[in-house]
């Protein structure tokens, strides 16, 4: 699941990639916004409540958004070049250990959490939290081909509507087989995530930043497997 990039990889080992990323990053999403009120995966609403604040002169709360939106890039460009450097050096399970980082980021952002509580600050957390989404989404979109992003909701749905209306086109297309498996692909991405908002709130509510460790053990159970791999067998 996690050393095979791009063509070498099997339909079903995208789709459990998607669903055990977008469950985490559903989760760590809603959790985040529950306790501090702002989104750590949700960057299309971030970008957008920049421009509402800056327009009504609200700049303080304006540089908040504008942060998180930071921290996501830079998580993306350092697991981008984590995964270049790990190429280089011909490490196969590159990804497992990308992965590994974003789940001692958010054990790390879960105990300080869950020891301070509510004082700590908000758009700190928030933008380490978007930090580890930006690594996630990189990772995934990398070592899939661009087919798994767990973050991108957005264009997500804009895929599933695409889908659906190529579905319903000639069913002997030759490339109807592909694109029934890309659906399934971003249903299932979008299903996950809404499950893992629906944890991560309820995860929140009843053991606050604990959550956030929780979300943390299932990447660590992810890439567990693959830490000691060299030769590139998945």
């Amino acid at each position: 699941m996690l050393i095979h990039e791009g063509d070498n990889r099997t339909s079903r080992v995208d789709l459990l990639l998607a669903a055990a990323l977008s469950f985490v990053a559903g989760g760590v999403n809603s959790a985040g916004y529950l306790a501090y009120g702002y989104f750590s995966a949700n960057m299309t609403g971030n970008v957008s409540l920049i421009s509402d604040h800056i327009s009504i002169q609200e700049f303080t709360v304006a540089i908040a958004f504008v942060t998180i939106v930071t921290m996501f890039v830079l998580g993306a460009f350092s697991a981008s070049l984590f995964i270049e450097l790990g190429k280089r050096r011909r490490l196969s399970n590159i990804y497992a250990l990308t992965l590994l980082s974003e789940a001692v980021f958010l054990m790390a952002v879960g105990i300080y959490t869950a020891k301070l509580g509510s004082s700590v600050n908000g758009v700190t957390i928030a933008g380490l939290l978007s930090f580890t989404m930006g690594l996630q989404n990189a990772a995934s979109t990398r070592i899939s081909g661009s087919r798994v992003r767990t973050t991108h909701v957005s264009g997500i749905a804009t895929d599933i509507g695409v889908g659906l209306a190529l579905m319903t086109g000639d069913a002997r297309a030759p490339d109807r087989p592909m694109v029934a498996r890309r659906l399934v692909l971003h249903i299932t991405t979008l299903l996950s995530f809404l499950l893992g908002g629906v944890a991560g709130f309820l995860g929140y509510k009843t053991t606050g930043g604990v959550t956030f460790c929780a979300f943390s053990f299932i990447l660590f159970s992810l890439c567990a497997r693959y830490l000691t791999v060299r030769a590139a067998a998945s």
